[in-house]
């Protein structure tokens, strides 16, 4: 199969009417964070059953087409001993990875952070792709301030995002490009439509400029939001007017879907933001779509508990969010819903 026809195959498979992405790629140290809550030791064996719940959910497949998925949940199996990745095809689930390695602060650019991993990176993604991998993703995090991205910063976040595309492209791989900018702080959504529209204009300028084959890309952004210690409070309508002019603004409609990060927001402010782009602004070149994290799984872990007697709680928790999610993707979601 040649490289082309295996990047339009895992498009046409993870962009779906209805359907988004799982983001199950927590690292090591942030999976202890997530268990230490619920009482729960971070373990390779609770981490695993953790994973084993999530992708062994029935019904999963009906409003999730892809998860990504960390490094070590490659060689984990479930209960039968079918390896993970395996056990998300089996439901329509395409599998992917985070290849990232995590950010540092770029240098002469105080405030800013640049994310590490690019050496090496065309290898282990062979190996990911050998393992079961079709996709890849990879974060760019972006502080916000008076000062804050800087020119440098917008410009080497930017540059890393393409070399990263264009390596993953080169090798089979779609790439998910994750310019996340932060949430952190009490800027206001004026402040946060000036940089995401900053750095998505000079993220497709790079993407471009490496020959980056947007068709076969999928863009994973911020929504347009005050800072979490800003005293206003956003409604759906607000940030999906200002999130869909932004993306006007910024993204080629040769991307086949945008499908948003939570970043902070709760459950319920997720699906409703969500649901407010796809309400009041149909008919966009791309998927409106989400691939969401712990607006996913937070209800269901606290179902679990690490406790085997609660899989199936915490199954029907996942796939309850999945579901609504499913409902904001076409614009049909609403709060009473979630009784």
């Amino acid at each position: 199969m040649s490289i082309l026809i295996e990047l339009q195959t895992t498009i046409e498979d993870m962009v779906q009417k209805g359907k988004g992405i799982l983001a199950a790629d927590e690292s090591n140290p942030t999976m202890a964070k997530r268990l230490q809550p619920i009482g729960v030791e971070s373990t390779f064996q609770s981490r695993g059953d953790w994973r084993n719940l999530l992708l062994g959910t029935p019904g999963l497949g009906d409003h999730i087409s892809g998860i990504i998925l960390f490094e070590e949940t490659l060689s984990q199996t479930s209960n039968d001993g079918t390896l993970l990745p395996q056990v998300a095809e089996a439901q329509g689930i395409v599998p992917g990875i985070k290849v990232d390695k995590g950010t540092i602060p770029l240098v002469n650019s105080p405030g800013d952070l640049v994310t590490q991993g690019l050496d090496g990176l065309a290898e282990r993604l062979k190996l990911y792709k050998e393992q079961g991998a079709r996709f890849a993703k990879w974060r760019e995090v972006y502080p916000v301030s008076q000062h804050n991205p800087k020119p440098l910063g917008v410009k080497v976040n930017a540059q890393v995002l393409a070399r990263y595309a264009a390596i993953c492209q080169s090798v089979g791989i779609v790439p998910i490009v994750e310019p996340e900018v932060l949430i952190d702080g009490d800027h206001t959504i004026v402040r946060c439509f000036e940089v995401i529209e900053k750095v998505q204009q000079a993220v497709y300028k790079a993407l471009f400029r490496y020959h980056v084959s947007l068709e076969y890309t999928i863009l994973k952004p911020s929504m347009v939001t005050p800072g979490k210690d800003n005293a206003h409070t956003a409604s759906p309508e607000e940030v999906a007017e200002n999130t869909i002019k932004v993306l006007r603004r910024t993204v080629p409609a040769a991307v086949p879907s945008i499908n948003f990060l939570s970043g902070g927001q709760s459950d319920e402010e997720a699906t409703a933001n969500l649901n407010a782009m796809n309400r009041d602004y149909p008919g966009q070149p791309w998927e409106v779509s989400f691939s969401y994290g712990r607006a996913l799984q937070h209800a269901a872990l606290h179902a679990w508990h690490g406790q085997a007697k609660n899989r199936e709680a915490a199954q029907a928790s996942l796939l309850k969010r999945a579901r609504l999610n499913g409902a904001a993707r076409h614009g049909r979601y609403t709060p009473q819903m979630e009784e």
